[in-house]
């Protein structure tokens, strides 16, 4: 399978964040071509902000798999990690992310500092950028410009 096809399913994910109202962020972790977990962003909805999309489907995946350790799979997210994503992808020894947008404002695959390729840790993802990034990138430009009008 491709690239494209599971971000179009971290896609639905983001979909479902954004039908409540939360940023539309959306992950599935893959194993063996198949989707282990999912999750979308639930920080307003859960009162907690730990709930990003990475960190839910993270937690999922690890209760799966019956360890802490992801390193035969790989996490498809809408828009590029934040800093606390990405040093949990990096701790869950994930092998790579796919990303659709970036994220200019609080991206670590890249657009403000790279903490999946880091090589001052003991271990890197490869990073794979823009799978369906310009479709990933309006879903989360409506969103904020629906909130800027909801003001």
């Amino acid at each position: 399978m491709s690239y494209e096809f599971f971000m179009e399913e971290a896609y639905q994910e983001a979909l479902k964040a954004f039908c409540i109202n939360e940023t539309p962020v959306g992950c599935v972790i893959v194993h063996n071509e198949e989707i282990i977990a999912r999750g979308h962003n639930q920080r307003n909805t859960r009162k907690n902000s730990l709930c990003h999309a990475e960190i839910i489907a993270i937690n999922e995946a690890c209760g799966k798999v019956g360890d802490w350790r992801l390193e035969e799979c790989d996490l498809y997210v809408t828009v590029e990690p934040c800093p606390m994503c990405a040093g949990a992808i990096v701790q869950a020894r994930i092998n790579r992310v796919v990303f659709g947008a970036y994220n200019k404002k609080a991206g670590c695959a890249g657009s403000v500092i790279n903490i999946l390729e880091n090589e001052g840790f003991n271990h890197q993802v490869q990073v794979v950028s823009e799978v369906l990034g310009e479709k990933c990138g309006s879903l989360m430009s409506e969103f904020f410009r629906k909130r800027r009008l909801a003001l």
